[in-house]
């Protein structure tokens, strides 16, 4: 072969080499195209999937914090037999039955957009006797009434009642009439008195064979808690009534902007979740299953103790279903926004920094969660109060409390007990305890930041 031979083959390999590169080039392009394409199809499916998921637990969350009973029938009505006395003898029940002027005046709110059409009209028009017991069953039927459940019998009369989570964790916007109104999931219901309403039980043996007391007695402890407030561990050490007297309720909270923060109770007996195991299982009185061996101290828990609730075990457990769902709906609850006009803008903009600084109020309530990332406790020596509460729990200690929607929290009073009356308390408890030397206007001003949380 010549050298012009040889030449031209090699060129005519050198064309079918780089042929064969590009086309290879292109195949590769191509499969990678393939496969991002079929990872962008799985991480769209993914995606889908997880937005599908978490739009449902929203939902159900929602359905069992509103209406979800837990199977608690058996207690407030086979035992306590409170359905009787909202129906009154005329319905099958006992006594005078609770009118819709009684239900309103302890606390019990009505959710409007669950009024048959023609019962709102009727209300509107001023046609429907808030004094008869009729009225309240008629609201019960409809499922009206927040956070009661009922059910009636084929004769029309109720045969039983239930609470749920919504009774003490939502109020209305009282846009129809005081009362009445939008539902508003998460807010406290700073009305209700829980102690009054159940004192209407015409049975409550069940209650003081659990405490070892009389009758008289256990109603008089329900009724010193009042408006707002509930007892939840009474049930644990019977610890009914403070040294000085007062009673050991503490306030209703809310059951919003939880998410990010660790502890979810005023002392800190665990996570948000977990309290929705403890009042579902041991204060709601449930069928479910429920587990806290500290429970078990009998010099720290001595009713706990005696009864078993370190570890509940019902035959049929109708509440670790709903807990993962009910858990996700209250992460999912924003934090009210403070209303336009209820503070000063340029008052709280100064006092955003009075709070971040010389207040060092940021030093526990770090924004934006307003609470410690982590173990949000302190003892009572590191925060200025008596340690009646904090004893009354398994680490002795006080959660720092998150702050927003504190405008929510006017009725009552602030703090775990409602002790501090107004915010200006709160800050004048701190500033005499941490020895800030703010002034007069300063304080102001970090009040007027507080109420726009």
């Amino acid at each position: 072969m010549t050298a012009k031979e040889d030449s031209r083959v090699s060129a005519a390999r050198t064309k079918k080499i780089i042929s064969l590169s590009v086309m290879l080039t292109a195949a590769i392009a191509i499969l990678v195209m393939f496969a991002d394409g079929i990872y962008a199809q799985k991480e769209k499916k993914l995606a889908e999937r997880i937005n599908d998921n978490a739009q449902r637990m929203v939902d159900e969350g929602r359905q069992t914090f509103r209406f979800d009973t837990f199977g608690d029938e058996a207690f407030w009505s086979g035992s306590l037999k409170l359905h009787q006395a909202i129906a009154g003898s005329m319905f099958g029940g006992v006594g005078p039955g609770v009118s819709p002027k009684t239900a309103l005046a302890v606390g019990l709110k009505v959710d409007v957009d669950a009024l048959p059409k023609p019962l709102e009209k009727a209300l509107s028009k001023g046609q429907v006797s808030l004094d008869d017991p009729t009225s309240t069953l008629a609201l019960l039927k409809a499922n009206a009434v927040v956070g009661v459940i009922g059910t009636f019998n084929q004769n029309g009369n109720l045969s039983s009642m239930g609470i749920s989570c919504a009774l003490c964790h939502s109020t209305v916007d009282d846009s129809f009439a005081p009362g009445i109104g939008h539902r508003l999931d998460g807010w406290a219901n700073r009305d209700l008195n829980v102690g009054a309403i159940v004192a209407l039980a015409p049975d409550l043996s069940v209650v003081t064979n659990l405490l070892d007391v009389d009758d008289a007695t256990l109603r008089s402890v329900f009724n010193s808690w009042g408006p707002g407030k509930f007892d939840a561990q009474v049930l644990l050490d019977g610890k009914a009534f403070r040294l000085d007297g007062k009673s050991g309720a503490t306030l209703i909270p809310p059951a919003f902007g939880l998410a990010g923060v660790n502890l979810g109770t005023s002392t800190g007996f665990g996570s948000t979740t977990y309290w929705n195991a403890f009042v579902a299982n041991l204060e709601m009185h449930g069928q479910g299953t429920f587990f806290d061996p500290r429970l078990n101290d009998p010099v720290k828990f001595p009713v706990a103790a005696k009864a078993g609730f370190g570890n509940v075990r019902s035959g049929s457990d109708l509440i670790t279903s709903k807990l993962a769902a009910l858990h996700y709906y209250q992460l999912a609850i924003p934090a009210p926004v403070a209303p336009e006009g209820s503070f000063d803008p340029a008052a709280a903009a100064r006092g955003q920094a009075i709070f971040n600084n010389q207040a060092k109020c940021a030093t526990c309530h770090v924004p934006p969660l307003f609470t410690e990332p982590g173990w949000n406790m302190h003892t009572p020596e590191e925060i200025g109060i008596d340690n009646f509460q904090s004893g009354r729990s398994p680490d002795n200690r006080y959660r720092t409390a998150p702050l927003k929607g504190l405008f929510t929290h006017t009725k009552g009073g602030f703090y775990h007990d409602g002790r501090f009356a107004t915010l200006g308390d709160v800050v004048e408890h701190y500033d005499n305890f941490f020895k800030t030397g703010l002034t007069g206007q300063e304080k102001n001003d970090l009040i007027e930041y507080l109420k726009s949380l």
